[in-house]
């Protein structure tokens, strides 16, 4: 049984200091990821007035 993958990697930058932004592909709440040498932290990415980024579902179609 075959799972679709949850996540999807919409942006990423850099090599060994990475930014990546993750977005949910069931809820489309956006994630930033940071990554430096062996550690890294996630977090929601927020808008201008404190509140989560979502990407409508319709444009996760088909990713």
């Amino acid at each position: 049984m075959k799972k679709d993958k949850r996540f999807v990697k919409v942006y990423s930058q850099g090599g060994m200091l990475a930014v990546d932004i993750l977005v949910d592909k069931e809820t489309g709440v956006n994630y930033i990821y940071r990554q430096s040498g062996y550690g890294g932290g996630l977090t929601v990415l927020l808008d201008k007035d404190g509140k989560p980024v979502i990407t409508p579902l319709m444009d996760l179609k088909g990713l």
